[in-house]
């Protein structure tokens, strides 16, 4: 079923919901269709569980990402370089289902638009609590505000996900030491 939804990410990413056919989706998912209506209902069941598959991979390569850091300091600065990574070449241009689901759905789907939400503030939550964290290593200042960082960081790895779709370069290491600067 992983390697089935994978496709359907691979798709979704690359075309959107709404330019996304069954025919599309069976083709990625190397399924027939009847199966992959028995499995899944409908394109926006796929979808949401496109969506949901999305979130659990991306969320566990940000986490080792952070994990390689010795202290918070280090660990936000994995997780902003390991945003850069999925933000370029084919990946980058394929683009990010949540990012995609934003601009694409949430203002029409508030099943979309709630999923899209809460996966921002999940996100947000790690990057404050990476800043808390280097508050108490003390690798980050005491008075950076670190829910308010968080949200900008939150605009500048999504930006990052609109500019890798848009095949803008991205020159990781120093837009990285711009973002760090912010933690100073």
């Amino acid at each position: 079923m992983d390697a089935a939804l994978d496709g359907a990410v691979r798709v979704f990413c690359e075309r959107g919901y709404h330019a996304t056919s069954i025919g599309d989706l069976t083709a990625a998912m190397r399924l027939a269709t009847g199966s992959v209506y028995k499995a899944f209902r409908d394109k926006h069941a796929v979808f949401l569980a496109a969506f949901e598959r999305y979130v659990a991979v991306r969320g566990e390569q940000t986490r080792s990402a952070a994990a390689r850091g010795a202290n918070g300091r280090e660990q936000l600065r994995n997780v902003l370089l390991s945003y850069l990574e999925h933000s370029q070449g084919s990946e980058g241009r394929r683009g990010c289902i949540v990012v995609g689901s934003a601009v694409e759905l949430s203002a029409v789907d508030p099943v979309i638009r709630t999923r899209v939400t809460a996966q921002l503030r999940s996100n947000e939550t790690f990057i404050a609590g990476l800043i808390r964290e280097g508050q108490a290593d003390g690798s980050i200042p005491g008075h950076i505000d670190a829910d308010d960082t968080a949200r900008l960081m939150i605009c500048l790895t999504q930006g990052l996900r609109v500019a890798g779709k848009a095949r803008l370069p991205l020159d990781g290491e120093r837009l990285v030491g711009v973002a760090m600067k912010l933690l100073a």
